[in-house]
Parts: structure tokens; sequence; C-alpha cells
């Protein structure tokens, strides 16, 4: 079946959306026409202003709409650890857990030679240099997707810093709260016993 070409563009438009085929780009589309009309102008309107307001953090590369972000502007959070995290969103995966109290650096990728992304592609020099104005970094952790490049990511940067002195360190992986060890893959259970802790 052919769309009306309005319905047709906006159907195309959100199936280029991560996660979204072509059926549930229908499905939104769909629901946006059935909305009144002042609330999809209100949804327009509000992707366009994200777009033209958000940027990223020059100090750590975070999505803001203010420069620095808040986390870097606060000063009652801990001055001397960076948390290394791959895109925003994990920075608000750790924020929601309320117990990370320093400040973030986010890459906005990760190195994969295998897409042809290297390390000058992704915010890490920004890191460096910010490692050496701020000599009150004592720890940096490293938190990267447990995958080949989130590890191949850590390891340089481990490496990257250890001239340093500057701790570096690696959030733990392992098998998750209600999982089953007969279901875990090996480089899982790998990570659990080497990331064991005494009780």
């Amino acid at each position: 079946m052919q769309y009306p070409k309005p319905l047709g563009k906006m159907i195309g438009e959100l199936s280029k959306l991560p996660g979204i085929g072509n059926k549930t780009a229908q499905r939104l589309a769909f629901h946006i026409l059935s909305m009144p009309q002042n609330e999809s102008a209100e949804l327009a309107e509000s992707i366009l202003e994200a777009s033209r307001t958000m940027k990223y953090c020059s100090c750590c590369g975070n999505l803001t709409d203010s420069d620095p972000c808040a986390i870097c502007s606060d000063k009652s959070r801990k001055q001397d650890v960076i948390c290394v995290v791959e895109s925003p969103q994990d920075v608000m995966a750790i924020e929601r857990i309320n117990d990370y109290h320093g400040l973030y650096h986010v890459l906005n990728g990760v190195i994969s030679p295998r897409d042809g992304i290297g390390a000058e592609d992704i915010n890490l020099r920004s890191l460096i240099v910010r490692l050496q104005e701020n000599t009150d970094i004592s720890e940096v952790i490293v938190a990267t997707d447990p995958n080949i490049e989130g590890e191949a990511t850590a390891m340089y940067i481990a490496r990257l810093l250890k001239p340093s002195g500057i701790k570096v360190t690696r959030i733990a992986h392992g098998i998750p709260i209600g999982g089953d060890l007969e279901l875990a893959d090996e480089v899982t259970l790998q990570k659990a016993l080497e990331g064991r802790t005494e009780l």
C-alpha cells in the first residue's frame, strides 16, 4: 500500500531512529497523527529545541544545555576521581544509582578498528589534557561496555595513563543479580571470578 507522501516521509524518518523498524515507525506515525495538533506541535518543538540547544560539554564531553555541564560545575562532587564512559546515556545510568559522586569523561565512542574508529576519533585527547591540567586526579575509573571494543578501549586508556602514576581501575563485570550460572557464557564467568571480593 502506498502511503500519502507526508505520512510516508514521517514513517521513513522515524524508521531511521535506532531500534525502530518499519512496523514500529508506522505505529508511532499513526499515534502522532491521532494526537491533538497542539500535542504533536509540542513534540516537534521539543525535538527542534533539543537539537538547537544541546551541545557537548567542553570539559567532559557530556551532553548539556550549558557549558560547562551541571556535573562539571558542581563543586560538591569529588574532584579527584573521573569515571570514563562511552556515551551520555552511560552517565545517566551511573547517576541513577546515586552512589558515585565524582566527575565524568564521555568518550562519545570506542576504539573499533573493524569500523575504522581509532583513538583519535573519540574524545580521548581532551581526557589527557584534562589530567595534565588537573594534578589532583588520583583515580580514573574506566566504565566502558564489556564487549570487544569496550575492553580494547579500556586497555588502551590503562596503557596510556600508566606512566602518569594515576590509579586506573575498571568496573567489575560478571554474573548479574538474579542471573543463573548455568546460563552465563565463559567470558562472563571468567570476569566474575577475576572480580570476586571477600565476604
